[in-house]
């Protein structure tokens, strides 16, 4: 299976960043980090910049947030034109409340699961998710290494999912790259989320090609 990769644009140079868009061809999906200083103790981006990316791209925009009120970005996010949402379940006290309205705004909801967040806290929001987002690294930074243990945690969720929910997608971000993205893949992952390496590459096409296998 050749998986879809998100490009995070939390490594790209924001200077040029119209161009940096340009040159992402080979990525499926544009992956945006929303940091608070708060939930994680860095700040990104805000609603200015994803409009610009949203102007720059006509690829899908997937909101990973990292913030302690992730209710307050959902209509802001809908608006702009976002298609993926994820959130932090230890963000909010009714997760199951918040997915039914990010679904209801016609984007597809993902919950966030932090290295030492285990598999089980999430079992009962399951039939609801569109896709779980497996946190490789710890939130907050760019350009960690990748933590291998939780490739037992996607291949477990994979086992769930091909019993219950066929539908649901499986994205890892942290730490990505050609050393470990086959890895990831045989364990069941469907989105690659990929930061350093690919805007500190020479060639994105042929970066993001190699995450594919291609």
């Amino acid at each position: 299976m050749i998986p879809l990769i998100a490009a995070s644009v939390l490594s790209a140079d924001f200077s040029r960043l119209g161009e940096e868009l340009q040159a992402l061809s080979a990525a499926d999906i544009i992956h945006l980090d929303l940091m608070d200083g708060h939930y994680v103790p860095n700040l990104s981006f805000g609603y200015p910049l994803v409009q610009c990316i949203r102007k720059h791209t006509d690829k899908a925009l997937d909101a990973h947030l990292m913030v302690t009120n992730p209710e307050a970005y959902v209509d802001p996010l809908t608006e702009i034109g976002v298609q993926y949402l994820s959130f932090h379940q230890e963000t909010v006290y009714h997760p199951h409340r918040l997915i039914q309205r990010i679904k209801a705004n016609g984007i597809k909801a993902g919950l966030a699961l932090n290295p030492g967040t285990p598999l089980g806290t999430i079992e009962a929001l399951l039939p609801d998710l569109d896709f779980v987002l497996i946190m490789s690294v710890n939130p907050g930074y760019s350009a960690q290494s990748f933590i291998p243990n939780v490739i037992r945690k996607i291949s477990e969720l994979d086992a769930i999912r091909k019993q219950y929910y066929p539908e649901l997608q499986i994205e890892v971000d942290g730490g990505v790259n050609d050393t470990n993205s086959s890895t990831l893949i045989n364990s069941g992952a469907d989105i690659l989320v990929s930061a350093s390496f690919i805007f500190k590459s020479d060639n994105y096409s042929n970066t993001i090609n190699s995450l594919k296998g291609i």
